[in-house]
């Protein structure tokens, strides 16, 4: 009875804490939580029924894991993995190296209206949707009528098919991600940098520390639990695909495909063509399950050299 008191006791104490907390929490639990009783789809044929959802997932075949055969029998299975793979690990590391940097660029701008300014005009691409960002690259990429190919006729230069070239496309959807994402990533950092003690730059100075140095010595090391976890995290992530990205922007143009097709973009054609909702469930669980893996693999490693960066 004692524990049960204390119990009630705490949520009463923290009741404000909680109610802030509350929103998220339910968040996780109906759009996380409850949906992982879904797996279950991937190991059946779902056909769905009148009789509702979970009377469509009891009465369909069980089939095993012939779902997941689906991702890894084809001629594909290769391309799709293998972009997926070195897109997120373009991202992961370009990302981070420009966010360090971006954050630290505007946290050493002295004038705080204009730093305010840059930063929010660099926020600006991440609340573009990508249907907005697909229109903003075809206006550039056009054969047409694009601004580049203008360029290029302009100096008597041929125009190219930038639509039916794959070599170009890993660059300019690295290009375009990067646009899009630094900005946002780097708040994080720079806030990290804000919370910094001044006194150790004063300090700094005093000995005759330059602005590279102090960077080097100062903001670096302490930014290192951040970016140790933000990385973690990132690499969880690393068998998704923004499915955006590597849709709208190249116009799912068929001659791109063995350059833009990932695993999110590949599950979505076959389900577009073959209705099989079991074959989209097990790619979703087997992404889920490699990312679990990487993010305890990877936090190992890290708590194994350096217990304070870890996530957990």
């Amino acid at each position: 009875m004692k524990r049960v008191g204390g119990f009630f006791r705490d949520i009463n104490t923290n009741k404000v804490m909680l109610f802030m907390v509350l929103p998220g929490a339910l968040w996780f639990l109906f759009f996380s939580y409850l949906p992982m009783f879904g797996t279950i789809i991937a190991f059946k044929q779902y056909r769905f029924s009148r009789d509702g959802f979970w009377a469509s997932i009891v009465n369909s075949k069980w089939v095993g894991w012939d779902n997941f055969k689906f991702l890894f029998s084809t001629n594909d299975a290769f391309v799709i993995t293998r972009n997926t793979l070195l897109y997120n690990i373009a991202f992961i590391f370009l990302g981070l190296f420009l966010s360090v940097l971006m954050a630290v660029v505007l946290s050493e701008i002295a004038n705080k209206r204009l730093a305010k300014i840059y930063q929010t005009g660099m926020f600006l691409p991440y609340f573009l949707s990508w249907v907005i960002v697909g229109y903003f690259a075809f206006s550039f990429l056009s054969a047409d009528r694009g601004l580049l190919n203008q360029v290029f006729k302009s100096f008597g230069a041929e125009s190219m098919q930038w639509y039916s070239d794959p070599k170009v496309w890993p660059y300019i959807l690295i290009l375009v991600y990067l646009w899009k994402a630094v900005g946002y990533n780097s708040v994080v950092y720079l806030a990290a940098i804000m919370g910094i003690d001044k006194s150790l730059y004063e300090a700094a100075m005093i000995d005759g520390a330059s602005k590279f140095q102090q960077i080097r010595n100062i903001t670096i090391p302490l930014l290192k639990p951040i970016i140790t976890i933000m990385t973690l995290l990132a690499i969880g992530k690393i068998f998704y695909a923004d499915f955006g990205l590597f849709f709208q922007v190249p116009r799912d143009s068929g001659a791109l495909y063995s350059v833009t097709n990932v695993i999110d973009t590949y599950v979505y054609r076959g389900l577009k063509t073959t209705g099989e909702i079991g074959m989209s469930t097990a790619a979703g669980l087997y992404q889920s399950v490699v990312g679990f893996v990487l993010v305890m693999t990877s936090n190992y490693i890290v708590r194994k050299y350096d217990k304070d960066s870890a996530l957990f």
